[in-house]
């Protein structure tokens, strides 16, 4: 997650001093609006110097969630830190942001290949993330750059592998679709191929002894791959702290989910798994439900299927322009109504937990952030070009085996001083 420090000395500054402000906040709640939400201080005392760890208290829109086969759902009142709201809100306009250059860079011919954004599903990476630890996995689909920056790796890592550079996460050899950093496992280019690991993963936590899930992502798309079904009765058979997620962003490709699921309710698809549908448009409602299943998972209930309804504004990838199998107003209608970092934005200024300049001072601050990254990255140097970076990391450092097979049989190569060389 990114730190105040990763900003400029300005922008720094304005975000501290915007911490130390009311302790006290009570307002009415604009009804009109899909995310509202009170908040009401937990303490009547003023202490400005504990402002930003100071907690409040929340309340979710019931129609945030709908469940299958629970007898309970996320609290819809919880609390949480003043810090968390705004570091939420600083974390989204970031992935924004690095998802648009991302899209220039593209489009000016530094990225090649495959390329899949996430503009308009923020909110899911950025709640998952709030309500684990490093020490929980996540495993997603090619659309992964938002998961790849909130687990820990910097923006530049991230564009760096999109420019195939040497810094980028997989050292430039991966690109869009195979990034990986601590406790994130990909980034998996085949439709589905993820969930049967992301299942391996959870049987990882629970072989280990460890109070630790699994959070198994996949696309409308993926949901009905035979995998996935295979899935969830290896989960259910054992019991395994797995949380599946749908990530329901209303298209597969260019494919509506009515016209290609015969059951377009993901979060039932596990039948004798339980499952919960989720605003996956609000942050807060995603944050909730994600404490929600990791509570439930480690608590020996065995696996859950989560459906995050989102949306992405640009197509599948950067070659569909999204708007032949939709209308343009449908895509205006989703960004003035529901979009993520709005949301969030109106509420931080209405409660008077950021001033209009200081959540200002953010989008600057980011922006400035990303470009700067977006410079490293792209003056940074590609991979060297020699064969024996083809072989780095297929083996733990110190269990390489002496010789390596090649294409046919003569063609070897042997590990030594640290690298494979052809004999």
């Amino acid at each position: 997650m990114l730190r105040c420090s990763s900003f400029s000395p300005v922008a720094r500054k304005v975000f501290q001093s915007s911490l130390v402000r009311n302790n006290r906040i009570n307002v009415k709640v604009n009804n009109t609006l899909s995310a509202v939400r009170r908040l009401a201080t937990t303490s009547d005392e003023a202490a400005e110097n504990i402002a930003n760890d100071q907690t409040v208290q929340l309340e979710i829109p019931a129609t945030s969630y709908e469940g299958y086969m629970l007898e309970d759902l996320p609290d819809l009142t919880f609390e949480t830190e003043k810090s968390t709201l705004l570091q939420m809100y600083k974390d989204m306009v970031i992935i924004r942001r690095m998802e648009m250059s991302a899209d220039a860079l593209y489009k000016a011919k530094k990225i090649r290949g495959f390329c899949h954004l996430s503009v308009g599903q923020e909110a899911i990476a950025v709640g998952v993330e709030n309500a684990i630890t490093k020490k929980d996995s996540v495993i997603t689909s090619y659309r992964c750059h938002g998961f790849t920056y909130i687990r820990g790796s910097p923006v530049k890592d991230v564009l760096g592998e999109l420019m195939g550079k040497r810094c980028g996460v997989s050292y430039g050899k991966g690109g869009s679709m195979h990034m990986y950093t601590t406790g994130f496992y990909g980034g998996n280019g085949i439709v589905g191929a993820q969930v049967p690991l992301g299942t391996g993963l959870a049987f990882a936590h629970q072989y280990n002894n460890e109070a630790n899930c699994t959070f198994n992502l996949y696309g409308d798309g993926a949901a009905n791959q035979g995998q996935v079904f295979e899935s969830f009765n290896m989960a259910k058979l054992w019991d395994l702290p797995c949380i599946f997620c749908c990530e329901n962003n209303k298209y597969g490709m260019g494919t509506s989910a009515s016209r290609s699921s015969a059951m377009i309710e993901y979060y039932k698809r596990g039948q004798y798994i339980p499952g919960l549908k989720v605003n996956g448009m609000d942050v807060l409602a995603v944050f909730q439900a994600s404490k929600f299943a990791k509570d439930w998972v480690i608590s020996g209930n065995g696996p859950l299927v989560l459906e995050f309804e989102t949306y992405r504004y640009g197509g599948h990838s950067m070659s569909d322009p999204g708007t032949t199998y939709r209308t343009r107003e449908e895509i205006q209608n989703m960004r003035s109504r529901n979009d993520p970092i709005a949301g969030l934005k109106h509420h931080l200024i209405e409660l008077n937990i950021a001033t209009e300049d200081e959540v200002k001072a953010y989008d600057k601050a980011a922006r400035k952030y990303v470009d700067e990254q977006v410079e490293l990255a792209d003056a940074a140097p590609p991979p060297e070009a020699k064969m024996d970076i083809l072989f780095e990391d297929v083996y733990v450092p110190g269990s390489e085996i002496p010789v390596l097979r090649g294409r046919i049989s003569d063609d070897s190569w042997s590990f030594a001083k640290g690298g494979f060389a052809n004999r």
